[in-house]
């Protein structure tokens, strides 16, 4: 299923019009969408569910610049 395929980083931050380094900043300072590590390590295999991405870009949703995330997303 399309929505529990796999990404990397390149390909998640791509996705998120991101640049990989700054996905792998939120990864270490925490509030970047869910990540799954495979081994252990900085060496580690690091990949982004689709599904977990898309729902972490809806809680991000906003009306205005000045709103908090919009309620019921």
């Amino acid at each position: 299923m399309d929505h529990d395929r796999y990404l990397t980083t390149k390909e998640a931050a791509a996705l998120l019009r991101y640049s990989p380094r700054s996905l792998e900043q939120l990864r270490i300072t925490g509030g970047g969408p869910p990540f799954c590590k495979l081994g252990d390590g900085p060496r580690a295999r690091v990949l982004y569910r689709l599904s977990d991405l898309r729902a972490w870009m809806e809680t991000r949703l906003r009306s205005s610049t000045t709103d908090h995330a919009m309620r019921g997303h």
